[in-house]
Formats: C-alpha cells, sequence, structure tokens
C-alpha cells in the first residue's frame, strides 16, 4: 500500500509544487521581510476574509441549487451547514474526508447513488466555472481553447454521465470503507444540461477572485490588468481542485499561481499575497464554519424542539 501511494501521480504533483514554493521562499525571504503593510492594506485584508468567508456560503448555496437540479434535495436538511462545517475536514490528510461526510449524512435521506453524484458533481462544476473565467485572459498560449471543455462535457449529458460514472467508480472505491457500505455508481440519473449549478458557481469563483483581489491591492499588485489577474487565479484554483493531494490544495494553487504570473510581477510581492491569500482562506474556512455553528446554537436555544 505505501508503494502504491508513492507511484501515485498527485503525490509527485504536490511535492514538486511543495519544493517549488518552498525554493521561491527561500530565494525571496530577505525581500519578504522588507514588505510593509500599512493601515490601509490590513483594511484590505480584513475585507478579503470577508468576501471569503462569504464565497464558503456561496459555495453552500450552489450545492442546494445543484441538488436541486439532480432532484434529491433532501427535506429537513440543513445543507449550507452541513457543506460548510465539512469543508473543514479537507485540511486532513487524505483529501476525502470533506466528501466522506457528506456522503455519510446524505446517505439515509436520498440514497447512496444519489449521493455519490450530488458530492462528487460539486467539484466538476467548480472546476467548470474556473475554467470558464480563463476566457478573460485572452489567448493565453492556447488556454483559450481549452477553457470551454470542461463545461462542455458537464453540458451535455452524453460526455458528463461517463465522464461522472468513471469518477464515482474511483471516489466509492476510496469512501466505501469510510463510509460502511456499497456506493452504486449510478451517475447524475439526469437529461439536460446544469445550468443553474454552473451559473452559481461561477458566482463563487468571483467572489472568491474578489478575496483574493483585496490582497493583490493590500500589497500594491495590481499589474497586470484585472482579467490576466482573474484568469490566473481561476487556473490555479482549478488546478488545485483536481489535484488535492495537499491538505486544501495546499502548495499546488501557489505554485500554479507564481508559474503563471510571477514573470510579470515582482516575485516577493507575489508570494507575499499568496501566503496571505493562504491565511485568509485558512481563517475564513474556520470562521464561516464557526459563524453557522453559533447561529445554529442560537436558534436551538430560541426556538426548542418540542
Amino acid at each position: 500500500m505505501v508503494i502504491r501511494s508513492l507511484l501515485k501521480p498527485k503525490l509527485w504533483i504536490t511535492l514538486a509544487s511543495l519544493a517549488f514554493f518552498a525554493v521561491a521562499l527561500v530565494h525571496q525571504g530577505e525581500q519578504l521581510r522588507q514588505i510593509n503593510l500599512e493601515s490601509t492594506g490590513w483594511w484590505l485584508l480584513l475585507l478579503g476574509l470577508g468576501l471569503t468567508c462569504l464565497s464558503i456560503l456561496i459555495n453552500g448555496l450552489a450545492w442546494r441549487v445543484l441538488l436541486d437540479w439532480l432532484g434529491q434535495r433532501p427535506p429537513g436538511l440543513a445543507l449550507v451547514p452541513l457543506f460548510v462545517r465539512s469543508n473543514l475536514l479537507k485540511y486532513l490528510p487524505g483529501g476525502i474526508w470533506h466528501l466522506v461526510e457528506r456522503v455519510r449524512v446524505l446517505r439515509p435521506a436520498m440514497g447512496a447513488g444519489p449521493a455519490l453524484a450530488g458530492v462528487i458533481l460539486d467539484p466538476l462544476l467548480i472546476v467548470a466555472a474556473a475554467s470558464l473565467l480563463l476566457l478573460a485572459g485572452g489567448w493565453q498560449d492556447g488556454l483559450l481553447l481549452l477553457a470551454p471543455l470542461p463545461s462542455l462535457v458537464l453540458l451535455l449529458p452524453r460526455l458528463r454521465e461517463p465522464v461522472l460514472q468513471r469518477l464515482e467508480r474511483s471516489k466509492a472505491a476510496q469512501l466505501q470503507t469510510a463510509v460502511s457500505g456499497d456506493l452504486p455508481v449510478d451517475g447524475s440519473g439526469r437529461g439536460g444540461a446544469p445550468w443553474w449549478p454552473l451559473a452559481a458557481q461561477v458566482v463563487f469563483v468571483l467572489i472568491r477572485f474578489a478575496g483574493f483581489a483585496c490582497c493583490l491591492a493590500a500589497f500594491d499588485l495590481m499589474p497586470p490588468a484585472v482579467p490576466q489577474w482573474l484568469a490566473g487565479f481561476a487556473l490555479a484554483y482549478a488546478v488545485g481542485l483536481v489535484v488535492p493531494g495537499a491538505p486544501g490544495g495546499l502548495g499546488v494553487f501557489e505554485a500554479t499561481l507564481l508559474l503563471r504570473l510571477g514573470s510579470s510581477v515582482d516575485e516577493a510581492s507575489l508570494l507575499a499575497v499568496v501566503l496571505s491569500y493562504r491565511v485568509i482562506s485558512t481563517v475564513a474556512d474556520l470562521l464561516a464554519a464557526a459563524v453557522l455553528a453559533a447561529d445554529q446554537a442560537l436558534m436551538q436555544r430560541l426556538h426548542p424542539a418540542p
């Protein structure tokens, strides 16, 4: 098992990304220590934290829209709190425990097959949404031609269902032991295109980018133009989801962004941006979960169950 794990490409990509990021930090260490934030910069980081928290809630709402589209929204189950609470589990080694928790909770209400489809389609839609936003960056050495492909796959049932079932088989093998039971591979069971779930995920990625843009503004790092930053962020976010070897995509997102835009801006400032954004995104996950937990506890105290 250990040898099999070491042979996985995702593991090596993650290790290479972390090594690249670490080398950049060492190389730019002196310049990083010379960067000082003014009071305006701290306020911008705080705004970025608020926007990133909001994006997590939007992501939860987008997941609810997806389950509505599947016709499998469980009555009486608070989906957004479930999504936000389980989101913290992505930081555990393995990168699957947030999926395990969602399948575990959804399975009694909607069945194992639909639960698995609803959980796997969410990150696929995020990747498709982020890929669409690559269009903002123009040609980008041919990336423009690839940007619509993930959305095209998800919007056309003849393409979506075979891809989804293949991914379900792969994830079912990982999740079955953890959720204690068989996970049928049935696909989405839907014809048509998930336009609304995809649109909701586009909104999520845009708000996520707005939080990142606050970090850029905090360190006075706005050139190149906003569309190029959006395209670079979208690419890095999509790659971080596709290669989730490290907890929360740690290292992969940062390395992709550095490789894509590091040559066009001051590298030390970009490192400061990605470091601050990593801290903000992690704190936002914790804060969003804490706020929703406190809200649920307050509602239960004000309106106790009979």
